[in-house]
């Protein structure tokens, strides 16, 4: 028995006993037959970057095989603003692999996530999922590398306040019950997620934690581990909607929303990524250095930095977090375990000493295999954001890492050591490039890099000016100065984006 799914708590696969990639037609049909199932239902992103659903119930076998097979059809221009009502639609095509029981339905219900394709019978070109595929071919055709990804989603549980076990305000990071009050909300948002197919790393109370208008505010963070960027994108999309659908059923506020007020922490969605060749992770070198291949990527997003907030950052409030001083990068840099940089290379087990037997001493050896976790994170992000579209732009960036004959040398230039607010830094900050401060500026940043993202027919120029006109209607240049000083009024803002993304 494959290792990788005997324990895996996913219900298609525990039955199936396969990897999903390698579920097939008739495996969903058998599935179905013989676990009761009597509803499926189709889900897929649209423009406002959440999950929509379609129902079916299962007729008889004759149908379940068509839908299976065909898919239905869908009012593009009622998910897609680049659509026109005239000639609107569209398919979407069920992806077996992705298929999991819905914990949320009464009835038993197998659900997929669903591809978009025009009518005739390509995909979709500016469909969010098809623009990350684009990406990734593109990406692996120029390195002969994969590119694997995976998201840090922060966010607040927002409730009565009991007045019990205060918690330190600001000071939430990994917080225990009874001071933290959702992490059995937490942990059974955790536990679905897995069913559902999410690859999770783990889950903790993060730094936020306050008290306003007689409510507690508490962060909370679930991460994921790598897995091909596709399915990183998916995993995302999937954990934000049972995390929403639980805490509806248990009477709980939830928000993905950037900032809330200010001097408060505000939730990001920090992508990791890692470039892999075969089963090797080729972020480092032999000997546990960073590799050449880490920093041309790491260039490569960081020439891009200012763009990708456009697929990352896409409501006013957004850029509320992205101030200096708050755990939030500002300016345009990377550097090793510093949270004040732009993308931060973590711990990575690339050391030579066996930590676990010093702890264990009845153990003899480890036996288990050595990780290759090394990753580099880029922290600007938020779930304001489109994640197909934002792995889609960090992929083409770190392609563009690899074209570049200087990306080495840029590499070197902004890297930072330290703290890049410290006063030893004062004169290396001065020549770092600094991220856009709106969505006005975000489509500028956009339509200067434009050309890179559209190069490989990638992202389409119908998408590129339709993100950009999207974020400049929001005329928000002189909103965070505008805002600046008055809590208020920035709380009726931020409560205008509470549920974005």
């Amino acid at each position: 028995m494959n290792r990788n799914v005997k324990l895996c708590p996913n219900k298609v696969v525990q039955f199936l006993q396969k990897d999903p990639s390698e579920f097939k037609k008739e495996d969903i049909i058998r599935f179905v037959e013989e676990n009761g199932i009597r509803m499926i239902n189709f889900m897929y992103p649209a423009d406002d970057n959440r999950l929509k659903t379609l129902n079916f119930v299962i007729n008889n076998e004759e149908y379940l095989d068509s839908i299976l097979s065909y898919g239905e059809r869908v009012d593009g221009s009622s998910l897609f603003p680049f659509i026109e009502a005239g000639n609107s639609d569209l398919y979407v095509i069920p992806r077996y692999s992705t298929a999991f029981v819905d914990p949320f339905a009464e009835i038993p219900t197998l659900t997929m996530l669903a591809s978009f394709f025009d009518k005739e019978g390509r995909p979709l070109h500016s469909s969010p999922e098809y623009t990350l595929r684009k990406a990734v071919e593109s990406f692996t055709k120029v390195t002969g590398m994969e590119f694997y990804a995976m998201g840090e989603l922060e966010y607040y549980v927002i409730s009565q306040d009991p007045g019990l076990f205060q918690a330190s305000d600001q000071k939430g990071y990994h917080e225990s019950a009874p001071f933290s009050k959702f992490s059995s909300f937490r942990t059974e948002c955790m536990a679905m997620i897995a069913q559902a197919g999410g690859q999770i790393k783990y889950g903790h109370n993060e730094v936020g934690n306050f008290s306003l208008d007689d409510k507690i505010y508490e962060q909370n963070e679930i991460e994921f581990l790598p897995v091909p960027a596709i399915k990183a994108a998916d995993d995302l999309m999937i954990a934000k909607w049972i995390i929403r659908t639980l805490a509806i059923k248990n009477d709980l506020d939830v928000t993905f929303a950037p900032k809330i007020t200010a001097g408060k922490a505000g939730s990001g969605l920090h992508i990791h990524f890692k470039i892999m060749k075969g089963e090797e992770n080729m972020m480092t070198t032999p000997d546990g250095e960073l590799s050449d291949i880490a920093k041309r990527a790491i260039a490569g997003i960081l020439d891009h930095a200012a763009a990708i907030t456009a697929f990352g950052n896409k409501v006013p409030t957004s850029y509320f977090r992205l101030v200096p001083h708050q755990e939030a990068p500002t300016s345009i840099c990377w550097g090793d375990r510093n949270r004040s940089v732009l993308v931060r290379v973590p711990l990575g087990w690339t050391g030579k000493i066996d930590m676990s037997t010093q702890v264990n001493p009845n153990e003899e050896n480890n036996s288990a295999k050595a990780p290759q976790k090394q990753t580099a994170e880029l922290r600007s992000a938020d779930c304001s954001a489109d994640v197909y579209q934002l792995i889609a732009g960090m992929v083409v960036a770190a392609r563009t890492g690899f074209e570049a004959e200087n990306a080495l040398k840029r590499a070197e230039e902004m890297y930072v050591s330290v703290n890049i607010h410290n006063d030893e830094n004062k004169d290396k900050l001065a020549q770092l490039e600094s991220l856009p401060d709106s969505c006005v500026a975000s489509a500028d940043a956009l339509d200067a890099n434009r050309a890179d993202f559209e190069k490989y027919d990638v992202f389409s120029p119908a998408l590129i000016d339709g993100i950009i006109k999207k974020l400049r209607k929001h005329k928000d240049a002189n909103l965070r100065k505008k805002l600046e000083g008055n809590p208020k009024e920035m709380l009726e803002t931020v409560r205008k984006f509470w549920h974005c993304g």
